[in-house]
C-alpha cells in the first residue's frame, strides 16, 4: 500500500507565497513521476505542476514563472513552491504519485488534498 501525506496550505493574502509538500511512503519499487493538480469550487480538476523521475517539469499556463516544482528522492517528497498567489489559485491542492511496481504495473495514487485560499 501507498500512503500520500500533503502538508502546507493555507490562508494568505494576494502576492503572498506557501509551499506545499508531499511525503510518499509504502510499497514503492520506482517513482515514475509526481504531480500536483487542484480543484476549485465548480471546477474540473487541473494539472498544476510534474515532475518526472528525470527531473522533466511541466506547468499550467496560468502557474508559469510564478510557481515551482522539486523533488527529494532520498524523502520521495514533491514540493510545490508557490509564489506571487491570486485569488485564482484559491483550490484544493492534490499530489499525485504514479509508480513503477515490480510486477510492471504503474499505478497512481493520490493524496487527501489540502485547502489553500487566497485572499485579495
Amino acid at each position: 500500500q501507498v500512503q500520500l501525506v500533503e502538508s502546507g496550505g493555507g490562508l494568505v493574502q494576494a502576492g503572498g507565497s506557501l509551499r506545499l509538500s508531499c511525503a510518499a511512503s509504502g510499497s514503492i519499487f520506482s517513482i515514475v513521476a509526481m504531480g500536483w493538480y487542484r480543484q476549485a469550487p465548480g471546477k474540473q480538476r487541473e494539472l498544476v505542476a510534474h515532475i518526472t523521475s528525470g527531473a522533466s517539469t511541466n506547468y499550467a499556463d496560468s502557474v508559469k514563472g510564478r510557481f515551482t516544482i522539486s523533488r527529494d528522492n532520498a524523502k520521495n517528497t514533491v514540493y510545490l513552491q508557490m509564489n506571487t498567489l491570486k485569488p485564482e489559485d484559491t483550490a484544493v491542492y492534490y499530489c499525485n504519485l504514479e509508480i513503477l511496481t515490480r510486477g510492471g504495473g504503474r499505478p497512481s495514487y493520490w493524496g487527501q488534498g489540502t485547502q489553500v485560499t487566497v485572499s485579495s
